[in-house]
């Protein structure tokens, strides 16, 4: 990473490590997939999006190599809400938070069937749950 670093900063440029694959392979995995059916088509492809064009710079997770992101967890006082669908790849990462937040004004909602990426404009079955979203707010925002 750092040799990366250095390149970049003798090029002025930075290395882009790629974005969602395509033409998506015969056997790629579901995630990617996933990925593919919205990074790729018009149901979310955009010119600036790094998924859907040329991907993030191959060193900005650097600093989070040495980051205990989850270890104050515990330590929020503020209602969270972790949606995650049943099918996303990233659940595990959702419920491993959820597991080190106290208090009880925490959830998490797995939506049943659903890929990561339909929770981010619904899907082909619209199952972003916006009541559940204005119920939880309006208990917890006050």
């Amino acid at each position: 990473m750092n040799a990366q670093r250095i390149k970049d900063y003798k090029s002025d440029e930075y290395e882009l490590g790629g974005g969602v694959v395509d033409p998506l392979p015969d056997d790629a995995p579901y995630f990617v997939v996933d990925y593919h059916d919205y990074y790729k088509t018009p149901r979310g492809y955009h010119a600036r999006s790094l998924n859907s064009n040329g991907g993030w710079n191959i060193t900005s997770s650097l600093s989070f190599i040495n980051m205990p992101i989850l270890a104050y967890a515990h330590e929020i006082r503020s209602a969270v809400l972790v949606i995650h669908g049943e099918k996303a790849h990233s659940r595990y990462f959702g419920e491993d938070a959820f597991k080190k937040l106290t208090g009880d004004n925490k959830e998490l909602l797995i939506i049943p069937g659903a890929s990561h990426t339909d929770l981010y404009d619904g899907g082909k079955d619209k199952v972003i749950p916006f009541d559940k979203l204005e119920m939880f707010y309006s208990e917890n925002l006050k």
